[in-house]
C-alpha cells in the first residue's frame, strides 16, 4: 500500500519527510490540504493531527504526526529493504549520537531560524505584517552563536556523525528559506563544507529546487 504525506511543499518539516522518504527509495502521494481553515476542522484534528498541523504520514492504516517522529519510523521500517542507505546506524552508540544531534537540532538549531523563516517568508503573506528588523537581527545573532557551536562539533568530520545520517535529514529542510543569510555558513569553513555536501546530495538537491521554485512562483502566497 503506497504511503500517504499530509503536507505542503512549502511546509519545512514537510520537505524534510519527503527527503527521508526518497533517500530511503520509498513511493509516496503527497496529499496537500485545501487550505490552513481546513486543518481546523473536527475531521482533521480527530483524524489527522490533534494540533492542527501538518506534515501527518498513513502508512496504511497507521497514523504518525510530527516530522522527526515520522523519519525516525520510516527509517526504523524500511532502512535496507528499498536500497542500502543507512540513515540511522545499527551500532547503538552511533544511532545514540544521530538522536544527540537531532535533539540538538530542536532545541537550539530550529528556534532562531524558525523566526528567521517566520519574519521572512511567513509575516507579510500570512500575517500581512511587515518583517521586524529586530526580531531578525535577534535570530541572526542566535544563529550565529549556534553555527560557532556546530563548527567546533564538524570539525575533521565530513557529517555531523561521521557518515550521512537522519541527523543531517533533520538540518537540510531550511536552506530555501535563508538564502538572504548565506554569510552565517560561509564564514564558517567546517559548516559551509558541511552544508555544501547535503545540498550536493541528488534527493537533498532535487528537493530544495523544487521547494524553492514554489517559493519563487508563489509570491502571493
Amino acid at each position: 500500500m503506497t504511503i500517504k504525506l499530509i503536507g505542503k511543499s512549502l511546509s519545512s518539516p514537510t520537505v524534510r519527510v519527503i527527503i527521508c522518504l526518497k533517500e530511503l527509495g520509498l513511493p509516496y502521494e503527497l496529499e496537500s490540504p485545501a487550505s490552513l481553515q481546513s486543518l481546523k476542522d473536527e475531521d482533521y484534528i480527530a483524524n489527522k493531527h490533534p494540533f492542527r498541523k501538518i506534515p501527518v504520514l498513513f502508512d496504511g492504516d497507521f497514523r504518525i504526526t510530527e516530522s522527526r517522529p515520522i523519519c525516525r519510523y520510516l527509517v526504523s521500517k524500511y532502512q535496507d529493504k528499498h536500497n542500502d542507505t543507512i540513515l540511522i546506524p545499527n551500532d547503538v552508540h552511533k544511532a545514540g549520537l544521530v538522536d544527540q544531534f537531532i535533539s540538538y537540532e530542536l532545541s537550539y538549531y530550529d528556534p532562531p531560524i524558525s523566526k528567521l523563516i517566520h519574519q521572512e517568508k511567513f509575516s507579510k503573506r500570512l500575517f500581512n505584517k511587515d518583517p521586524d528588523p529586530e526580531v531578525i537581527k535577534q535570530a541572526r545573532e542566535e544563529f550565529a552563536k549556534v553555527l560557532d557551536v556546530y563548527e567546533k562539533l564538524l570539525e575533521r568530520k565530513e557529517y555531523l556523525n561521521g557518515e550521512y545520517s537522519l541527523a543531517d535529514i533533520v538540518h537540510t529542510y531550511y536552506v530555501y528559506g535563508i538564502v538572504t543569510h548565506s554569510d552565517l555558513w560561509d564564514n564558517r569553513p567546517n559548516v559551509k563544507n558541511w552544508w555544501n555536501r547535503l545540498c550536493n546530495r541528488d534527493v537533498i538537491k532535487k528537493s530544495l529546487e523544487e521547494t524553492k521554485s514554489f517559493w519563487e512562483n508563489n509570491e502571493n502566497i
